[in-house]
């Protein structure tokens, strides 16, 4: 039992195109370091923080998606991604960088000095799938409206 759940929240489940598994696996397995769970020949299981994330093989182009403004940024307008601690974010966004992961939004402050002000970038695998790993200075902050 994951510590979400165990903090009465349940783990979210999302699966999500890719057209190689292994360049998947490298991705979320390797650079991300997600703990790989069950797999077949067609699919495999990640463990994103306590989530469980399944890349499903599929022909053809897996992840592209429009984009929207948000603040600036061409934000992929179908992402997923993790909300971190501060310190966390930066690791990751600084972790990133020093392996050469491109990114869709290089890291940066949204919306500062409002109430949803939020450091954030975007990233894509190597099917296109969009993620957004984004922290807050006071997590309280995560739902708050002006």
């Amino acid at each position: 039992m994951t510590a979400e759940a165990r903090a009465g929240r349940p783990p979210f489940h999302l699966a999500f195109p890719v057209h190689d598994l292994a360049a998947a696996r490298a991705f979320y397995g390797g650079l991300l370091g997600c703990p790989e769970g069950r797999s077949s020949a067609r699919w495999v299981d990640f463990d994103l923080a306590g989530h469980q994330i399944v890349a499903h093989l599929v022909e053809g182009d897996a992840g592209r998606a429009p984009v929207n403004d948000v603040d600036g940024d061409d934000v992929p307008a179908r992402h997923f991604g993790l909300v971190l601690d501060w310190a966390s974010w930066e690791a990751l966004g600084e972790r990133l960088r020093d392996a050469g992961c491109g990114f869709l939004v290089a890291p940066r402050v949204r919306f500062a000095g409002q109430v949803g002000e939020q450091g954030t970038f975007f990233v894509a695998d190597p099917s296109g799938n969009a993620l957004e790993f984004k922290a807050f200075r006071d997590p309280e902050r995560l739902f708050a409206r002006d």
